[in-house]
């Protein structure tokens, strides 16, 4: 049956089946109605259709999009069951068409909503954290659902081959500090503080964080990654069908690489971070080495060591399982792996800054004051 438009001053009705062979008429037809009589709204009735075709469903959008650009309202009444299904299978925006509008949430709303999501994500995380200390516990003692030679594999991958980028970075930041130091402290004559200053600041703060950062960007999203793509490609279901828990068999050999691999290289970063403000000391101060590291000596503390241990071991854990939780909540396919990969780093970094933060804000208010 071929389909017919009618117009009644604000009203377009179309009846019979708007198919293939029907699009190019309705859709003239209708266009010029709209250029012929300037209207600000107008309402479509679709009671009358018999049929539509996936062309049909197009047409119904070039209709609205050509409304809109005209500053036009469209509004559909009377949509057929079977054109409703049409719509909503092939359509990209079959809400409005169908005549449901979006609805604008309320502020209690959009609150509850953002509430709740947060509640969820809190959730599932507090899972993931007692689930990835109970087996790396258990790991210590039993012998199930291990590979033999992945902790190895991993300290070297997070380890090791990350040594050369920390090493770097600390050095020149270690230069720097050092340099912007010394240019104010030769100044009062203090210019043999600048040891005290790098070591301590390396310590307590710059050598923890900056090893952090590096191996959330590094390591938290490779982490991220690689388990994300397990999930995706349905590997962790695999695992679980071999009665092997992806925790067990995947995140804890991770997780104990991580937490031995945080602070041994967090030492070495303050070490080339002092030798860094050692050879500023050297080439523009004139302090020898003896001096130097005499003055390091004594500014150093038990505790300013222990802090930066302490601290290296929180960001290990950090990144690990937050990078594990975005790559396990992964749904979909490649898309979302860079997706979560992103939110990884993102999460790890701003979840290591604020750590710090409070990890720096507990030590300091913990010691003695001196008086």
């Amino acid at each position: 049956m071929n389909a017919r438009v009618h117009w009644s001053g604000i009203d377009i009705s179309l009846e019979g089946d708007i198919t293939i062979s029907q699009v190019s008429h309705i859709l003239k037809k209708i266009k010029k109605l709209l250029i012929e009589h300037a209207q600000t709204s107008i309402t479509i009735d679709l009671g009358l259709v018999n049929k539509i075709d996936t062309a049909g469903v197009v047409l119904l959008e070039t209709i609205e999009e050509t409304a809109r650009a005209k500053e036009i309202e469209v509004q559909w009444l009377n949509t057929p069951k079977s054109v409703k299904q049409a719509i909503q299978a092939f359509s990209l925006t079959p809400q409005t068409m169908t005549g449901r509008q979006k609805h604008k949430a309320s502020f209690f709303e959009i609150f509850g909503d953002w509430f709740y999501e947060i509640g969820s994500h809190l959730h599932d995380l507090f899972y993931l954290v007692a689930d990835t200390f109970y087996y790396a516990v258990n790991n210590l003692f039993k012998q199930h659902g291990k590979r033999k030679g992945e902790f190895t594999n991993q300290l070297i991958l997070i380890g090791m081959n990350a040594l050369p980028i920390v090493g770097m970075v600390s050095f020149l930041i270690g230069l720097i500090l050092a340099l912007q130091s010394a240019a104010q402290l030769r100044q009062f004559g203090a210019a043999i503080y600048v040891a005290d200053l790098i070591s301590i600041s390396m310590t307590r703060e710059m050598g923890p964080i900056m090893t952090a950062i590096m191996l959330a960007g590094r390591s938290g999203s490779a982490i991220t990654s690689e388990i994300a793509t397990m999930v995706v490609t349905e590997e962790t279901d695999a695992l679980k069908s071999m009665a092997l828990n992806p925790i067990q068999y995947v995140l804890v050999p991770k997780f104990y690489a991580m937490t031995v691999a945080m602070p041994l290289l967090t030492v070495l970063s303050v070490i080339i971070g002092i030798f860094g403000a050692f050879v500023i000391a050297l080439t523009y101060l004139d302090i020898g080495l003896e001096p130097f590291y005499n003055q390091v000596v004594n500014a150093l503390l038990l505790k300013d060591i222990l802090t930066g241990l302490v601290k290296s071991v929180v960001f290990a854990w950090l990144i690990v399982i937050l990078g594990a939780y975005q790559g396990f909540k992964v749904r979909g396919g490649a898309a979302e792996v860079g997706k979560a990969t992103t939110a990884s780093v993102v999460s790890s970094i701003f979840a290591v800054i604020f750590a710090d933060s409070i990890l720096g804000l507990i030590f300091y208010f913990g010691q003695p004051v001196e008086i």
